[in-house]
């Protein structure tokens, strides 16, 4: 049971009726998760709103109901509290409740079109290698402590990131590699998480049938570098022209990489096969079995990301040359009689010009 008083802190709360001097059970925005003790946030989503369910979250034991319309209703028994975006108050509700987990590890979040799973899972690898204890929160799995779920969401709701992040932090987990979607931002299932770092891949059109039109969809991903803290880092790719765009108005620290244009982390391919390739990273060259153009930009986002995060270049230059694709990315399968299969998940127009392309 966790106090209420406890859990609100940093709740911009608008009105109160009842009671605040109360223990609670759990936090839930879906009534059918309600259980005695609980506190129901009543959410409003595209197709459903959480405001008609307040009655069948009370008659399943809910303590505390919490809203932002006004609500005619007897709470002589249960506490209603009134705040102006209950997306935003669940998501602090959801960090506190789990005493604010994000603050006790490095928390590094991807975003972009293409390139999240990927960069996410390899970092994840890389950083097993190297000794560390990761974990990894993508659409794939959610992998921390020899553990593995499966996936439900590209970025689950508060309640379970911050969930998974606990558990993390009880494990010893020195760094977890996130997936952000930008209906995960929209949606502020990632309002209150301290990042250490933040990465922008590339931006094509997607997911336009839920932002309507690419300068909302653009506008949403760069939310998320607004909300980065000075202590963190922005990493961008400076091969893609909304690079710039995502970093107007960050507070932390700038840092870009590219294959084409100048970056502060950079890199060439020598040798393309459909074996591997041979790229040079900042001087240095390493022999990779991945393949593809897109491929080496997302190895050159991870080289970044583990310097950024103070490891040695040529610690992790070894390491990255053994990392391999991520399953369903670009994965290469030999067949009988010289055969190549090749399985990759690309469901947006560049992805596929960028795989077809390659081949």
């Amino acid at each position: 049971m966790k106090k209420l008083k406890n859990i609100l802190f940093g709740v911009a709360i608008e009105q109160t009726y009842g009671s605040l001097d109360k223990q609670i059970s759990t936090v839930v925005y879906d009534s059918r998760k309600v259980e005695k003790d609980s506190v129901f946030v009543a959410v409003k989503g595209d197709l459903v709103d959480g405001h008609r369910y307040i009655d069948k979250a009370i008659e399943k034991g809910a303590q505390v109901i919490i809203v932002e319309d006004e609500i005619d209703h007897d709470f002589s028994k249960t506490t209603l509290i009134r705040v102006q975006d209950t997306r935003i108050a669940l998501a602090v509700l959801a960090d506190n409740y789990y005493e604010n987990p994000s603050r006790n590890l490095e928390l590094i979040g991807i975003t972009g079109t293409n390139g999240k799973t990927t960069i996410a899972s390899l970092c994840f690898e890389l950083f097993t290698h190297m000794g560390y204890a990761p974990g990894l929160l993508s659409t794939v799995a959610i992998k921390y402590g020899g553990n593995v779920i499966q996936a439900t969401h590209t970025t689950p709701d508060p309640m379970e990131i911050n969930k998974h992040l606990s558990v993390m932090v009880a494990l010893g987990i020195s760094h977890c590699f996130m997936e952000v979607s930008s209906h995960g931002i929209h949606q502020k299932r990632i309002h209150g998480l301290n990042f250490k770092g933040g990465v922008f891949t590339n931006l094509t059109r997607d997911h336009l049938d839920y932002h309507g039109t690419f300068a909302d969809y653009r506008d949403t991903k760069k939310i998320f570098f607004d909300m980065l803290p000075k202590s963190a880092f922005a990493l961008v790719n400076g091969d893609d022209k909304n690079a710039g765009f995502m970093l107007q108005n960050t507070r932390a620290k700038k840092k870009s990489f590219g294959l084409e244009n100048y970056a502060d982390y950079r890199a060439q391919i020598l040798e393309h096969q459909f074996t591997g390739m041979q790229i040079k990273f900042d001087n240095q060259e390493l022999w990779t079995p991945m393949i593809g153009k897109f491929n080496a930009s997302n190895l050159l986002a991870v080289y970044a990301i583990a310097l950024l995060l103070d490891q040695k270049p040529l610690e992790v230059l070894a390491e990255i040359s053994k990392l391999k694709n991520v399953r369903g990315r670009f994965e290469t399968l030999q067949g009988p009689k010289g055969i190549l299969a090749i399985v990759d998940y690309a469901h947006t127009p560049d992805a596929l010009k960028n795989v077809l392309e390659t081949i």
